[in-house]
C-alpha cells in the first residue's frame, strides 16, 4: 500500500496553511514530520486522514484518487497529543473498541487485544480503567487502540508532548520497535529534533506549510539543504555568522580574520553564511588551526549534565552546549572556538555549499 499527496495545497480564509506539498508514503515506513508549532504538521495529517480536503492537488491511495472520499472508507488510525480513552471502560475494552465496531469475532478480538497489550507492555493493566493508570500507560492504551484497529495508515500527532520526561524517554525507545512490528505506514509529528533522530526513518522538514526537505533522517540532519532546514533541525537553533572569503583568508562579520583552511579551502571568493550547532562551538583557550572569537556571556542555563552558555559576539547571539556544570557570570569574557572542518557553509541564497565531512 502507498499513500501520496500530489502537489497539495490548503487555504483557510484566504491564508495558505499548506503549500504545494508532494509526498509518497509506503507500507512499513516511518515518516517524521518535524517543524515548529504552526508549520503545517497537523494540517498534513488531517489531509492524509481525509478529515480535511485540499484546496488544490490530490490525495492518492495505491494510485487511486481518494480526495474528498468519506473518512469512514479509509483505513486510518490517529493518536493525538491529548490521549483520548473511554474513562468507564477497562483497558481491554478501550483497546477492543474499534474491533467491536468492525464486528470481529470474540476470539479474534481477544487475541488481537492481547497481542497489542503485550507489544505495549499493558498486559498487567487490562482490567483497570484509564483513571487507574499513569499518563504513560494511558498514552500506551491510546496507541494500542490505534494499532489493534489494523489500519494501513497510523498518524501520531505529538503523542508524547504532554508526558513527563521519564515517560517520554521510555516510550521513545519503544516506539521504533512497535513501528517495525506493525508493518503499517506511520507518520509521527514532533517539534523536537532529538525525537526525530531517535525515531529514525525519514524526516519531512516543515516550515510555514512547506515541506522544505524530505530524506533519511540522519542525512537531513547531516546535510540540510538550506539555512532554514538547519535551523529547524537544530536544538538550540543553529548559530550563524556572515563571512567573506578573499585571497586565501576568511573575514568574519565583526572583524576576526583567519586563514581559509578546512571547508573554506574549496570555496570561491565571495560572501557566505556559516552555520554551526551548539555542540560545535567550544569554550576553550586558543587552539592552533581553530578559529577563535572573543565573546561575552549573556546567561548560562545549567541542566545538570549540560550547561547552555549564551554568548554575545559583536551583535551575534550564539549558544554553546558544554558537558557538565559551568558557572559563568553574565558579562564574563570567554574565548569561543570553532573547527573550520565542522561548519555548514551556505551561499547568499541560503543553499548549502559545504558541510562537515563527518558528524
Amino acid at each position: 500500500m502507498s499513500v501520496a499527496l500530489d502537489n497539495v495545497s490548503r487555504e483557510v480564509s484566504g491564508v495558505a496553511w499548506i503549500r504545494d506539498v508532494s509526498l509518497t508514503l509506503e507500507r512499513g515506513t516511518l515518516s517524521v514530520l518535524l517543524g515548529p508549532t504552526l508549520s503545517g504538521k497537523t494540517s498534513i495529517m488531517r489531509l492524509l486522514a481525509g478529515l480535511d480536503k485540499p484546496t488544490s492537488g490530490r490525495v492518492l491511495v495505491d494510485g487511486k484518487d481518494v480526495t474528498g472520499a468519506d473518512i469512514r472508507k479509509r483505513s486510518v488510525a490517529m493518536v493525538y497529543q491529548q490521549f483520548i480513552n473511554y474513562p468507564t471502560l477497562t483497558v481491554f475494552e478501550n483497546i477492543a473498541s474499534p474491533l467491536r465496531v468492525q464486528g470481529k469475532p470474540r476470539a479474534e478480538i481477544d487475541k488481537r487485544v492481547h497481542d497489542a497489550a503485550k507489544l505495549l507492555k499493558l498486559e498487567p493493566y487490562l482490567n483497570r480503567t484509564p483513571l487507574q493508570l499513569s499518563g504513560g500507560q494511558q498514552q500506551r492504551t491510546a496507541i494500542a487502540r490505534a494499532l489493534v484497529k489494523g489500519a494501513d495508515l497510523v498518524l501520531l500527532d505529538e503523542p508524547l508532548a504532554n508526558l513527563d520526561y521519564k515517560l517520554r524517554e521510555e516510550l521513545r525507545t519503544e516506539l521504533p520497535r512497535i513501528f517495525e512490528a506493525s508493518g503499517a505506514i506511520f507518520v509521527y509529528a514532533t517539534t523536537e529534533p532529538s525525537e526525530a533522530l531517535l525515531l529514525g526513518g525519514r524526516t519531512i522538514c516543515m516550515w510555514e506549510g512547506q515541506a522544505l526537505q524530505v530524506g533519511a533522517t540522519p542525512e537531513v540532519y547531516r546535510r540540510p539543504d538550506t539555512v532554514r532546514v538547519a535551523e529547524v533541525f537544530s536544538d538550540p537553533p543553529m548559530n550563524t555568522v556572515g563571512i567573506e572569503k578573499k585571497n586565501g583568508s576568511i573575514l568574519y562579520a565583526g572583524g576576526e580574520r583567519a586563514p581559509a583552511t578546512g571547508l573554506f579551502e574549496g570555496l570561491q571568493d565571495g560572501q557566505y553564511n556559516v552555520g554551526f550547532r551548539a555542540h560545535q562551538l567550544e569554550v576553550a583557550s586558543a587552539v592552533p588551526g581553530r578559529h577563535a572569537f572573543s565573546a561575552k556571556v549573556s546567561v548560562t542555563e545549567i541542566t545538570g549534565s549540560e550547561s547552555f552558555v549564551h554568548l554575545n559576539r559583536n551583535g551575534y547571539n550564539w549558544v554553546s552546549v558544554l558537558q557538565g556544570i559551568h558557572e559563568f557570570l553574565p558579562g564574563q569574557e570567554l574565548n569561543a572556538v570553532l573547527n573550520p572542518d565542522d561548519l555548514f557553509i551556505f551561499d547568499g541564497s541560503g543553499r548549502l555549499v559545504a558541510a562537515p565531512r563527518s558528524m
